[in-house]
């Protein structure tokens, strides 16, 4: 079984006024994302929505300004692409979707051993979920204009880097 993780579509990378916003990327990928989550509902195929959610003093913000910090607006899903009642948040601090959270035991509970990654941003959280992913055995793809970043040549990189060292997918 298969399923799409939709991953940190949350108001600050997306919103022009968002904490980290990633660009005019936002724009284009947000269409495409949201007909990867249409497709996968009207197969009735599972939906997971992947948020950075962070407290105050997470220690990203050394690396990154404070941004989706839990309950501020900025870690809301964007209101193109709320979830259906039925499809899990899963909130994380990290890149890695996998990272102190329970999405393994939430795909292996419903026998999934293939995911789609559709969001932002390529070279940071698509990246490090899709490297964590292969890690653990799972099957991934990413459909290519359904993922961007606010560096081109880094989401190229990603992109590559996902494909030939890691095996994902590209469709």
């Amino acid at each position: 079984m298969k399923a799409l993780l939709v991953i940190d579509m949350v108001v600050d990378f997306i919103d022009p006024e968002g904490a980290l916003y990633i660009g005019p990327v936002a724009e284009k990928v947000v269409p495409q994302v949201k007909s990867r989550l249409e497709k996968y509902r009207s197969e009735g195929s599972p939906v997971l929505f992947v948020c950075d959610r962070h407290t105050e003093d997470d220690l990203e913000f050394n690396l990154f300004p404070p941004h989706s910090v839990k309950g501020g607006g900025g870690d809301e899903i964007i209101a193109e692409l709320v979830p259906a009642p039925d499809e899990r948040v899963i909130e994380k601090r990290r890149f890695s979707a996998f990272v102190g959270t329970d999405l393994d035991l939430t795909l292996r509970d419903q026998g999934i051993a293939e995911i789609e990654l559709a969001g932002v941003v390529t070279n940071i959280c698509i990246l490090y979920t899709a490297a964590m992913a292969r890690m653990y055995g799972y099957k991934v793809a990413v459909p290519v204009n359904a993922v961007a970043s606010f560096d081109e040549e880094a989401h190229n990189f990603a992109l590559k880097e996902m494909e030939k060292t890691l095996g994902v997918k590209m469709i």
